[in-house]
């Protein structure tokens, strides 16, 4: 019976060992290494409106944005993004339309009114990539009021058998400065997607979150900028 024993220990310890020079065992390798630091540029359309506007593309004041950037990657998916923009921001209203048939006359008439609102931002967007491509942003932006305009445009079009006339009445003026606080910060949030190594795309909404008149009425919710951007950027 010791004999017998003793024969399996030594077959089960030869087959363990035998296993054991089977296995060889699997190295992965990690690469955490960081992107490098890239400098770039970016520009882009705005479409920009108040706080106390209903969203609409009537309400919609169009303008552009365009700056430098500079993205500081702090691991494989994540990587700091400040920048400096040139930013149009502002609102426009539509303050009457009328279409008016008399006989064989239709007479078409709009009154609408646009703020102009010129800024400095620096947006600080904190991005997160999924994917290697893909990326979602989010972070403050701090901005320096410029200058601005206000624009009224009276538009009457009218139209007799076919043949169509129209007359444009317009006024513009310069906001007073000490009319909106100069600075204004904001909350963004965005996504974008790498074309390529150098070219992408991007989209971003920034809603204010401070008062931008420096008189406004006691009692009267904050008058706030809201604006929805889409542009393009280029890393070097």
């Amino acid at each position: 019976m010791k004999k017998l024993f003793l024969g399996l220990a030594v077959a089960a310890g030869s087959l363990a060992f035998a296993q054991e020079t089977k296995t060889t065992p699997t190295v992965t390798t990690v690469n955490n290494q960081k992107d490098p630091i890239r400098f770039g540029i970016k520009g882009g359309g705005n479409a920009a409106s108040f706080n106390d506007q209903d969203v609409s593309l009537n309400n919609q004041k169009l303008g552009f944005h365009a700056g430098v950037f500079v993205n500081i990657p702090l691991s494989q998916k994540l990587s700091l993004q400040p920048e400096v923009l040139y930013n149009q921001l502002g609102s426009k209203s539509v303050l009457s339309s009328t279409d008016v048939t008399n006989g064989s006359t239709t007479v078409k008439t709009k009154n609408d009114y646009s703020t102009t609102l010129n800024y400095v931002s620096v947006p600080l967007m904190l991005q997160m990539r999924p994917t290697k491509n893909f990326y979602i942003e989010a972070g403050p932006e701090f901005s320096y009021f410029i200058n601005g305009k206000n624009k009224g445009e009276s538009r009457v079009e009218s139209t007799t058998a076919g043949v169509t006339s129209t007359t444009t009445t317009s006024v513009s003026e310069t906001i007073d400065k000490d009319d909106i606080k100069k600075f204004n910060v904001g909350l963004g949030l965005g996504v974008g997607y790498d074309i390529t190594h150098n070219l992408g795309i991007n989209a971003r909404y920034v809603n204010s979150l401070t008062n931008i008149e420096t008189n406004s009425p006691k009692g009267d919710d904050a008058l706030t900028n809201r604006v929805f951007q889409l542009g393009l950027n280029y890393k070097f």
